[in-house]
C-alpha cells in the first residue's frame, strides 16, 4: 500500500526524516520505533498526506503523493478515509462539544445520512467499550478514555489503514493492556497498522515488524519484532536502552 523512495523531510532546514526506503503491504503491523526527535511522528504524518516530502517520492496504492495531487479535494478527502491518523496528544484532535459529534464528524463528513451517521456511532463506541458516552464532553474525560474517543473517531470512517502516534503514551496499565489486546484484533480483522511507539514491551505483542530509526533520522534496521527486539546492541546505540 505504502512506498516511500529516497524521501526526506526538513522543519525549517531542520532534517526530520534522511533517504527513507520504505515498503508496507496491505495487512501488515509495524512498529516504528526510535529515541525522540527521529522522525517517527514526521514519517506518520508524511503518510496521512498531512506533510509531503521535500525529496523522493511517496506513492499509496501506486498513485504518487504530492501537494498537487493533494489540492484535489476529492482524492485528499479519500486518502484520509483510507489512511486514518490518530494524533499522541489527544487533546489536539478532540474539537466538538460531546463524544457524539466527535466521532460522527468524519461519517458526516462522507456524506452519510443522519439515520447511518447515529448507527455508524453507536457501533463505534459499542466497539471501544464507550456505550452511555454519547452527550459526554470530550474533555472532562480521563486520559485513557480521551485515547478511545480519538481512536473511535477515526474508526467511525472505517479506514483500511491506522496510523498511530504514541496509542501508549500516559496511559495507565490496564488502557494499555485494553488497547494492545485490541490493536491485536484490528490486525486479525485485515487492517493495515502503522504506530510509533516506546513501549518496548509491547512492540511483539501489536506488530509483526518492526521499523528502527536511529537519531540522524535514517532507518537502520526493518525486521520481525522479535530479531530487533533480541538485538540489544542495537537497542543500546539508538538510546532506546
Amino acid at each position: 500500500m505504502f512506498e516511500l523512495t529516497d524521501v526526506s523531510y526538513s522543519y525549517n532546514e531542520r532534517p526530520a526524516l534522511k533517504s527513507i526506503n520504505l515498503k508496507i503491504g496491505k495487512g501488515e503491523s509495524v512498529s516504528l520505533l526510535g529515541a525522540n526527535g527521529c522522525g517517527k511522528s514526521t514519517l506518520l504524518k508524511l503518510i496521512n498526506g498531512l506533510v509531503v516530502p521535500d525529496a523522493g517520492t511517496y506513492l499509496f496504492d501506486g498513485k504518487i503523493i504530492d501537494r498537487k495531487t493533494l489540492a484535489d479535494v476529492t482524492f485528499s478527502k479519500r486518502l484520509h478515509q483510507q489512511v486514518g491518523f490518530v494524533f499522541q496528544n489527544s487533546d489536539t484532535q478532540l474539537f466538538c462539544a460531546d463524544v457524539f459529534d466527535e466521532v460522527a464528524f468524519g461519517p458526516r463528513q462522507m456524506g452519510l445520512n443522519e439515520k447511518d451517521v447515529e448507527k455508524r456511532v453507536s457501533e463505534t463506541l459499542a466497539l471501544l467499550g464507550l456505550n452511555g458516552f454519547e452527550n459526554r464532553h470530550p474533555y472532562h474525560l480521563s486520559g485513557g478514555e480521551k485515547r478511545k474517543v480519538a481512536l473511535a473517531a477515526v474508526l467511525a470512517m472505517n479506514p483500511d489503514v491506522l496510523a498511530l502516534d504514541e496509542p501508549m503514551n500516559g496511559l495507565d496499565p490496564r488502557t494499555m493492556r485494553w488497547l494492545a489486546e485490541f490493536f491485536t484484533r484490528l490486525s486479525g480483522a485485515g487492517k493495515t497498522l502503522i504506530l510509533s511507539t516506546h513501549n518496548l514491551e509491547l512492540v511483539q505483542e501489536i506488530s509483526k515488524r518492526a521499523v528502527l530509526f536511529d537519531e540522524d533520522h535514517t532507518i537502520v534496521a526493518d525486521l520481525p519484532s522479535s530479531d530487533l527486539l533480541k538485538d540489544i546492541d542495537l537497542l543500546r546505540r539508538v538510546n532506546l536502552l
